[in-house]
């Protein structure tokens, strides 16, 4: 029996944290949420998620410094930035912390694909911007 993939979602808006977990439940993932920054690196060590969403936009510590943290402590955590940011800006980032890349919030059919690549179960379908 294959063990459900993990997901992480570190973000402080609510309504993209529920919703964002009923969609990738809904895909079959096991789907954890972090309402904050404060603890998220002590949740990724515990829960050892196959992918962790990270808002940017974080009141107290943003989620481009906070990246820089969670990979200083695990140096292979697969994080990808999920946020309304726009394209540029989040690609500079992902180039500037390091992490593994983007999901622009708001559409659905790009959350479910992104995720799929990211985790690894359809690295079939490339993704634009060399896999960003």
């Amino acid at each position: 029996m294959n063990e459900k993939k993990k997901i992480l979602i570190i973000d402080d808006d609510e309504k993209y944290l529920i919703t964002t977990k009923e969609i990738l439940e809904d895909e079959g993932y096991e789907v954890y949420i972090q309402h904050r920054p404060i603890g998220s690196t002590n949740a990724i060590k515990r829960l050892k998620p196959d992918l962790v969403l990270l808002d940017i936009n974080m009141p107290a510590l943003s989620g481009d410094k906070l990246s820089t943290i969670i990979l200083s402590q695990e140096k292979d955590a697969p994080i990808v930035f999920y946020s309304s940011n726009d394209e540029d800006y989040l690609r500079r980032a992902v180039s500037e912390c390091g992490v593994n890349g983007y999901i622009c919030k708001g559409n659905i059919y790009e959350l479910r694909r992104r995720v799929a690549y990211y985790i690894g179960q359809n690295r079939d379908e490339p993704l634009p911007y060399g896999g960003l």
